[in-house]
């Protein structure tokens, strides 16, 4: 009955969006951190509706920054509308609602131009995110964003756009799987962490009730086990049966792996009991600073792969949840800089990527969680 219930408030409180459950009004730190980025993420946006590197218009880029790309991209774009979403605005209220109207738009006129073949759904090559988690990243973004959209866009017409962008995805995704299982697509830093949100990307859109092929699932799950069975990688190794250009690299920082692993591996009740002892060597590890540090010091990949243990560690609740909570909320707090947002130290040094990815991380513990097998349609 426990069980039931949990599912069936899962479900409502996915029905009435984000903005029920990201409680900001409170004058708690967190809350406040969170206002301060999503003010400057919608300060900063685009005349187009989109985000770059560090803004949405030249004029926000830090004096120094070095541009990896000009003008806003899909990736970044994305991510920010996320955490718009997830800190309580939507696409019909809140107090950034037409913030994310005007991202999720410029959204989806990228992937309406995209072809159906290949995995791209942008032109648009070499930006520092796709430069650092995998070309194709742009993609794995969306894909999750729209699936999180899906049935919550206030109309009918919209409903029907979103979802037909999202099957696009999906369908993208699903047809450029490496024989791995992976998208451990060769071109960025920690392209595991891409393979991360393809595969998350997947799973949202099933419980929405898009089609997703049960052997694409399948094959991830069976990569990640592999993975964590046989520890962090910590070389560039060449996929079995992949072509040159695909690796399994994770840039031999095990934290980004370990990530991975512990979100994918955790996201059931039957997922967790079937990989207990690996998901326990991984939550271990947690315990070292040296490891928590990742590459050495705070780039978005880290901010990528905290989002991800919390998302893991949320769901299994207990004591390793509520120190792992504490520990990087205020850890957190204490690196957010005084226009509110968080920048990255190494590789993803853009503003919006990290600042978005920062205000996720913190609102994990204010988030329903998905429950298994719930579909909208």
């Amino acid at each position: 009955m426990k069980s039931i219930t949990r599912s069936v408030l899962a479900v409502a409180a996915l029905a009435l969006g984000w903005a029920g459950n990201a409680t900001l009004s409170k004058n708690d730190p967190v809350s406040i951190a969170v206002q301060k980025g999503t003010q400057w993420l919608v300060s900063t946006q685009g005349k187009d509706g989109g985000w770059g590197q560090d803004g949405g218009e030249t004029s926000y880029v830090r004096p120094g920054e070095r541009l990896e790309s000009s003008g806003n991209d899909v990736a970044n774009t994305a991510v920010a509308a996320t955490a718009l979403l997830h800190a309580g605005s939507t696409p019909t209220h809140g107090e950034y609602q037409a913030a994310l109207v005007r991202a999720v738009d410029f959204i989806l006129r990228h992937v309406d131009e995209s072809p159906a073949e290949g995995l791209e759904v942008t032109s648009l090559r070499g930006t520092q995110i796709q430069r650092k988690l995998g070309p194709c990243i742009d993609t794995f973004l969306t894909s999750k964003l729209l699936a999180e959209l899906d049935g919550e866009m206030g109309n009918a017409r919209a409903n029907a756009h979103v979802r037909q962008a999202l099957q696009k995805c999906v369908a993208k995704i699903e047809k450029n799987q490496l024989k791995d299982g992976s998208w451990n697509i060769a071109g960025g830093w920690a392209p595991i962490l891409g393979t991360s949100m393809a595969s998350r990307s997947l799973y949202v859109a099933q419980q929405k009730g898009v089609a997703v092929s049960a052997g694409t699932m399948a094959k991830v799950q069976d990569y990640t086990a592999n993975q964590a069975q046989a520890g962090a990688v910590t070389g560039a190794a060449s996929s079995p049966g992949a072509a040159s250009s695909m690796v399994v690299v994770s840039a031999g920082v095990p934290l980004y792996q370990d990530a991975q692993a512990l979100e994918q591996l955790s996201r059931t009740e039957k997922d967790r009991k079937e990989n207990a002892p690996r998901i326990k060597a991984m939550t271990s590890r947690l315990g070292n600073p040296q490891h928590v540090m990742g590459f050495g010091s705070f780039g978005g990949e880290e901010f990528f792969s905290y989002l991800n243990i919390s998302d893991s560690l949320h769901r299994t609740g207990g004591e390793e949840w509520e120190k792992w909570n504490s520990e990087i909320k205020a850890k957190l707090l204490k690196l957010q800089n005084e226009d509110g947002t968080w920048a990255g130290h190494h590789c993803i040094t853009g503003r919006v990527a990290v600042t978005s990815a920062a205000i996720l991380v913190m609102l994990v513990d204010r988030e329903p969680i998905l429950a298994t097998g719930a579909k909208k349609h």
